[in-house]
């Protein structure tokens, strides 16, 4: 089945028109507009359908050779056919997109995005399937990767597992110094047995409980050279020097002073919070997981202005003592619960700043902040993650 392609859709496919009369939208992956192709259905529903790409029968000028030879196999890259500013254009047309279809939100204020510093070898933790299963039968095999940062990329490759059924995934991590951090994710509470290298820590995650095999069970990174504690299972930024310019860009447009109360939720290791506490007179953090909020507490022990609360988001709102002037959220792709966005809008604060990592949901929630009274002032996107589809950004809203 032939057809032309005319744009970019979340998600790293590319939409196109199914001939007459059928005339429904398809969307093939590893395609670029203006590009005719032929198609195989892969889903079919009534309003569209999806394809995988058979044939490129007219290419599209901006078509690059992919550095990677599992690319489209693998399926964690979307976008190493383009040259990198073509990604970087894709990517705010379609949060522009995003924006206008699904949050309603005429010509939305969008900023020129800022790229990564490094384009391949960015990433300080990957996460990685081990052998096949009946349970996970399409796992590929690789022997290249050019997202990992070079101490995990070297490293993986070096890894040797024989037979076992203790586990099926590893996570690799590199802290501040290039130090790795080899982390087991089982069901079973078995500890594999295994040869370690002296300056490897080695951490199994099993049923909630954390087994230090070797090493330490953490890592010391760093943002804007101010260290941080980050535990085995606690989230840290995986583009150090992207997450260093959210910083500089949140210090930049939230309006910071001594005299500040700010709101931050889903605080994660303080990885915000350190470089906010010193412009702010009071700061309030609100983290769901236990071990991240042990790691905030030993990060920012040195301010005083500060008091973190180990709850989920929604359930602040009841004790707060204070209206703050600043509420800041971070929350996962999912975006804002239901009942923490009502109870967010209800404060009233004068600046909401909202630190998105899927555009969709940033879409849906913006449209209900709007609609709770406030304007959407600027939304800068952020490439955290070169050659994926991934879109991260922060949103202000000002009250009306």
């Amino acid at each position: 089945m032939e057809t032309t392609l005319n744009k970019f859709i979340y998600g790293g496919e590319t939409m196109g028109r199914l001939p007459a009369p059928d005339n429904r939208a398809v969307f093939i992956p590893y395609t670029l507009p203006g590009e005719r192709v032929t198609t195989e259905l892969t889903f079919q529903k009534k309003g569209f359908a999806r394809g995988k790409l058979l044939e490129i029968l007219e290419a599209s000028p901006e078509r690059i050779e992919a550095k990677c030879e599992h690319f489209t196999a693998c399926r964690a890259c979307h976008y190493q056919h383009m040259p990198y500013e073509a990604q970087l254009r894709a990517k705010e047309e379609i949060l522009k997109d995003q924006l206008t279809r699904l949050g309603k939100i005429e010509n939305p204020p969008i900023s020129k995005i800022i790229p990564s510093p490094e384009i391949w070898n960015y990433r300080n933790q990957m996460d990685f399937q081990l052998g096949r299963s009946p349970s996970t039968p399409n796992i590929l095999e690789i022997t290249e990767c050019h997202i990992p940062a070079p101490a995990i990329n070297e490293f993986w490759q070096e890894l040797e597992f024989g037979e076992n059924d203790l586990f099926n995934r590893i996570t690799l991590r590199q802290d501040a110094a290039e130090n790795i951090m080899l982390i087991f994710h089982s069901e079973n509470p078995e500890t594999p047995e295994m040869t370690l290298e002296d300056d490897l820590s080695v951490v199994h995650i099993t049923e909630g409980e954390i087994i230090v095999m070797g090493g330490d069970d953490h890592i010391i990174t760093t943002l804007h050279n101010r260290p941080f504690r980050v535990s085995a299972t606690s989230f840290f930024h995986p583009n150090t020097a992207v997450a260093e310019k959210m910083i500089s860009h949140l210090l930049e447009v939230l309006p910071l002073d001594a005299e500040t109360a700010l709101l931050e939720l889903h605080s994660g290791v303080g990885s915000f919070s350190a470089f906010l506490a010193p412009k702010v007179g009071r700061l309030i953090c609100v983290e769901n997981s236990a071990t991240a909020c042990e790691d905030f507490a030993i990060n920012l022990d040195e301010f005083e202005n500060i008091a973190l609360y180990e709850a989920p988001a929604m359930n602040i709102f009841p004790s707060l003592d204070v209206t703050p002037d600043i509420i800041l959220v971070d929350p996962p792709a999912s975006g804002l619960g239901r009942h923490t966005l009502e109870r967010m809008l209800k404060v009233g604060s004068s600046t909401l700043a909202y630190v998105a990592s899927d555009p969709s949901t940033l879409a849906r929630d913006a449209k209900k902040i709007i609609s709770g009274g406030y304007t959407l002032k600027n939304i800068t996107p952020f490439d955290i993650a070169p050659q994926t589809a991934q879109i991260h950004s922060i949103a202000i809203f000002e009250k009306k």
